[in-house]
């Protein structure tokens, strides 16, 4: 048999083969569809009634769609003790760079690294001899000029001297005045004195060394009251008043704890972390806290009766936070503000009422007004509260 032959009857097999295997696709897919197709619509499943099925887990809810089994629980009214963690900075009373006003030589340095010193104390002596010499000229020439001005006088009263010659010789004494307090402006530019009481730090100059304006020659602190700074959130800037007590810790003394209070609240809110700086003083008589420490802050706001939900039932979408509240069996969506926190609870404080079911399990099957069905009893946090008033241990 010639081999055109065969490749012919070869393709006209095969070709065959596939015919037939679709043919039998097509068959069993006819087989398979349902017998429903063919029913007239709104006809029964279950029992011959429409919706038999609603109000039951997995069943179809009253808007057609399937009911979600989901747990929920009541948002309640707790007595809990609003409290503000933060974290701080010290920071000295008072803190500055000691440094030069004028460019000059470092010939005494009056005091020791870590020196407690008292306001007008002398820290450094610059070379002052261009100063006093300076100064000297000026002496003399405002001495000059005064007795002139002295003899200027006598005459004017005799009507020797013009009005205009007593106002020019009255004009040079008192530029030679000004020249002497200038003069010893600068011959006091040569000795640096401590502005305020404090504590000086390390020593960045030597004697025989320049200095330039701004270089800085040691540091000055005054720590005997630390600032506190720490920022809260916005929700409790209310609260944050002068006068609060607070407490503050540090790692270097753990067992330690600093009380000081609230002196200040800044007077603007950072937008871009919705918080605010508030600044308290802490006394530190023991010189144990050091500018620039961290610090843990702990204050408290007293007590109150506020609403809390389960910490579960948050659900945080793009920096808000949202609930779902079961409504005549359908989950809505709600936003809320959420407050302090506590161990499986959250303060809620706006967008949520006393009492509302919220869901606590189930809430990544949800959307905004799906069919819900609550899979557990809701009584729970009566119980609980029944039994704290029959005598259980206190929160």
């Amino acid at each position: 048999m010639p081999d055109s032959l065969r490749k012919v009857l070869f393709g006209t097999l095969i070709g065959a083969l596939i015919v037939g295997f679709a043919w039998h696709i097509a068959g069993e897919r006819a087989k398979r569809a349902p017998a429903s197709m063919g029913s007239p619509p709104g006809a029964s499943i279950a029992g011959g009634k429409p919706g038999a099925s609603a109000g039951k887990p997995g069943g179809g809810g009253t808007d057609g769609g399937p009911v979600i089994p989901v747990v929920a629980t009541p948002s309640r009214i707790e007595h809990l003790s609003l409290e503000v963690e933060a974290l701080g900075t010290a920071r000295a009373s008072e803190s500055i760079d000691v440094t030069a006003k004028v460019s000059n030589l470092v010939t005494a340095i009056r005091f020791t690294e870590g020196q407690q010193v008292r306001k007008g104390d002398v820290l450094v002596e610059l070379d002052g001899a261009q100063a006093r010499a300076d100064l000297a000229v000026a002496d003399a020439a405002l001495k000059e000029s005064a007795s002139q001005l002295q003899r200027s006088r006598e005459l004017y009263e005799t009507k020797v001297l013009s009005d205009q010659q007593i106002e020019q010789i009255e004009s040079a004494y008192s530029a030679n005045v000004a020249r002497v307090a200038a003069a010893r402006s600068r011959l006091s530019d040569t000795i640096i004195r401590a502005p305020f009481d404090g504590r000086v730090g390390l020593r960045r100059a030597s004697v025989g060394g320049l200095v330039a304006p701004g270089t800085v020659i040691t540091t000055l602190d005054d720590t005997s009251t630390i600032k506190l700074d720490f920022t809260v959130p916005e929700r409790v800037v209310a609260a944050m008043k002068p006068g609060l007590t607070l407490e503050a810790r540090s790692v270097a003394y753990p067992d330690r704890v600093f009380e000081g209070k609230v002196a200040s609240v800044d007077s603007r809110v950072d937008p871009n972390t919705r918080s605010v700086i508030v600044r308290a003083l802490v006394p530190n008589g023991e010189g144990l806290l050091k500018p620039g420490m961290f610090l843990n802050v702990h204050l408290s706001r007293g007590t109150a009766d506020v609403l809390v939900v389960p910490e579960e039932s948050l659900v945080p979408e793009q920096g808000d936070v949202f609930v779902y509240v079961v409504q005549d069996g359908k989950a809505s969506k709600r936003r809320i503000q959420t407050g302090q926190r506590a161990v499986g609870t959250v303060q809620v404080t706006d967008g949520l009422q006393a009492g509302e079911i919220v869901v606590t399990e189930g809430t990544q099957k949800l959307r905004d007004g799906v069919s819900v069905s609550v899979t557990e009893p809701t009584a729970a946090p009566a119980r609980a509260d029944a039994a704290s008033e029959g005598g259980g241990p206190a929160q």
